[in-house]
């Protein structure tokens, strides 16, 4: 199995075999939570007024997003795991924009096939794709915005290729090397509550969640559900 490290918007729509979206703070992270609370399957997309459009007809209940780390008006709830930690999700549709990891994913063209990747459910992500036995699998650090390299997203991609070449990368240095990135910062600062302390706990705690995150399209739209070992 060949495995190729790519980065930002430019790397997604490049990347080819089965394809790994990472976006450590917040996108796969938030969705790892929800998909815990109950959530049925989240409807990704990449802009906000499409995501406003396709509640309105009725394809999902909830908006979940960011522009700039701050709930877009009209949203019902920020790209935050913490925020959703605490919501009545069961059983419930999320339609998810944000600003990198929907925005590669729709940028992903190229992919056999799709995840959504974060440190929450590494593990579980490397599982389900090994027993595949794919030829190539591409992960791409989304980084901020789709523009900016992040530490948070590299180190993830780092630790999931580590991961599918058998070696166990230590957790508390991987936490460490985040830490000090200056994505990490954002959730230092008491002036900003959009980016709160506990979305940055959560998205650290690295195999939180025992499935992957699997994105197929389904009548036009990219549908990302929870995908088991078990069920690869």
């Amino acid at each position: 199995m060949e495995i190729r490290l790519a980065s930002l918007l430019a790397g997604a729509r490049a990347a080819s075999g089965v394809v790994v979206i990472v976006d450590v703070f917040r996108a796969f992270t938030t969705a790892a939570v929800a998909f815990s609370k109950g959530v049925d399957k989240i409807v990704l997309v990449a802009e906000v007024e499409e995501a406003i459009a396709l509640r309105d007809q009725g394809v999902g209940e909830l908006c979940v997003g960011e522009v700039g780390g701050m709930r877009p008006d009209g949203f019902d709830f920020n790209n935050s795991p913490s925020e959703l930690n605490t919501a009545d999700l069961e059983g419930k549709t999320i339609i998810h924009s944000t600003r990198a990891g929907t925005v590669g994913m729709v940028a992903a063209t190229g992919a056999e096939k799709l995840y959504g990747g974060s440190l929450a459910v590494a593990s579980a992500t490397v599982e389900v794709i090994r027993r595949q036995q794919p030829d190539l699998v591409t992960i791409v650090a989304m980084g901020s915005e789709g523009r900016i390299k992040a530490d948070e997203d590299e180190q993830c991609a780092l630790f999931l290729k580590n991961l599918y070449q058998g070696r166990r990368p230590d957790h508390d240095a991987v936490r460490t090397l985040v830490l000090a990135g200056e994505e990490s910062q954002k959730y230092n600062d008491a002036t900003n509550p959009h980016f709160p302390p506990k979305d940055r706990e959560m998205a650290l705690d690295i195999d939180s969640h025992d499935f992957a995150i699997r994105v197929e399209r389904e009548d036009s739209l990219l549908v990302a559900r929870r995908e088991f070992a078990q069920d690869a």
